[in-house]
């Protein structure tokens, strides 16, 4: 998930007006497209001080809901055509993480019988569709290479690399540019050391911003691109406001029915 633009372009008294406009309520909400295979999706990120809600809406209107409570340490994965909702907590989440490396490592033992060739491959097509579930995420070397224009604003390029392979590409700014300070995104780390507990090589496609020792790049990414098995996904920034956002956006809507977590043959 991408961050917020620097209006380097842009005049002083443009600046001030965006920085005024971002601190009247205590909510950052972020708009993004995200373009995949030449097909557009939408997304919004809402975040709080502790708390975040990511909802994404597909070409056919498909719609994905993900709440994070960083107080209580939980995951909430709304399906709305379901009318159902599942809750993963952190000792779950540790739980899935420990079966998902057991398998794997299964997996790599089965592997060491396969000549070098197919061995790469299938491990190449393992992390391009599992993502490295359950392993040790590929650490991700970031070089910075320039500056680029998302929109109206700059912004700083970084490649990501693991090992010789070029993996990704980004466009960062500085949140204070946009009137934000980088308490205001406390809560998206939470979220980012929660999810790698289940997915470790996914968990650098999570909105965050930090500093480079915390990710390995400075700032909030506004444009992250990603090649998995040549495929390349695309998100950038279009929007982002402060708001306040009312409390029963971070809760199960009424009437839905609460589902066990299904994974390596849970909730089945």
């Amino acid at each position: 998930m991408p961050g917020m633009r620097v209006m380097l372009g842009s005049s002083a008294a443009a600046i001030c007006l965006l920085s005024v406009s971002l601190q009247g309520a205590a909510g950052i909400l972020i708009v993004e497209k995200t373009t995949s295979g030449g097909t557009p999706s939408t997304n919004q990120v809402q975040v709080e001080s502790n708390r975040m809600r990511a909802e994404s809406v597909g070409p056919r209107g498909e719609k994905q809901v993900v709440v994070f409570d960083g107080t209580r340490q939980v995951l909430m994965l709304i399906d709305d055509q379901n009318r159902s909702y599942t809750e993963l907590t952190r000792a779950e989440a540790d739980d899935i993480g420990a079966e998902m490396a057991k398998a794997m490592a299964q997996v790599q033992k089965q592997l060491e019988s396969l000549p070098p060739d197919q061995r790469k491959q299938f491990e190449s097509m393992m992390q391009g569709r599992m993502g490295g579930a359950g392993g040790a995420a590929p650490k991700t070397v970031y070089k910075r290479t320039g500056t680029d224009t998302v929109g109206k604003w700059s912004c700083t390029k970084y490649e990501g690399y693991q090992g010789e392979t070029r993996t990704s590409e980004l466009c960062t700014v500085d949140p204070k540019t946009l009137g934000l300070t980088d308490a205001d995104f406390a809560v998206t780390r939470q979220f980012v050391d929660f999810f790698k507990r289940v997915v470790p090589a996914m968990a650098d496609q999570a909105f965050a911003a930090g500093t480079v020792e915390q990710q390995g790049f400075a700032g909030v990414p506004v444009r992250r691109t990603r090649t998995v098995l040549g495929r390349q996904t695309t998100t950038e920034i279009t929007d982002i406001s402060r708001q306040t956002f009312p409390d029963a956006s971070y809760a199960a809507p009424a009437g839905y029915q609460k589902r066990p977590f299904a994974a390596m043959g849970r909730g089945r």
